[in-house]
């Protein structure tokens, strides 16, 4: 629990607090595993400027992942932006854009947290070109071509005789 004491904030235009803080996320489930090794290190400011309260913050950390098409292992940094408007009240409740802050005194690690969940990515390769593995022998094809013969579908095997009775002419 990370509590920002944001009295002085609210009530002095043109106030600012920075704020820097880490937050382990060390039994978070992700893509059938445990990927955050060390902890998130967040790092930012709140502000009031004309009266509009607004968080501004980066959460740093690295992942250790497996790849989606060739099972590899490989380590990702990701550097995720954060940014609300606080405020003590609202009167449209329906407002999912504004944080309502009850008191001085603000909890942000929830906030945080689905910031972190909602940007992590919902297809994980080790690189964007990468060619997975072969689906006969196993091999992982970004390190070369397997021996393999491609396999062909028996559905098509009907249009080959077309191709023998081309080359017979």
């Amino acid at each position: 629990m990370f509590l920002l004491e944001l009295e002085p904030v609210f009530n002095n235009e043109g106030a600012a607090q920075s704020f820097e803080y880490e937050l382990d996320f060390s039994d978070y489930g992700y893509n059938g595993g445990y990927p955050f090794n060390k902890p998130v290190k967040i790092i930012g400011e709140v502000k009031n400027s004309t009266d509009i309260v607004s968080l501004t913050a980066k959460a740093e950390f690295t992942l250790c992942l497996s790849c989606d098409r060739c099972a590899e292992e490989f380590d990702r940094s990701f550097s995720i932006p954060i940014e609300h408007t606080l405020v003590t009240k609202v009167e449209n409740e329906d407002n999912d854009e504004l944080i309502v802050v009850d008191s001085y005194s603000y909890d942000i690690d929830p906030l945080v947290t689905e910031d972190i969940i909602l940007s992590l990515p919902t297809k994980i390769l080790c690189k964007d070109d990468c060619k997975g593995i072969c689906l006969q022998c196993g091999k992982n094809l970004n390190q070369g071509p397997c021996g393999c013969k491609k396999a062909t579908d028996p559905r098509w095997d009907a249009l080959s005789l077309f191709d023998d009775a081309d080359e017979e002419k």
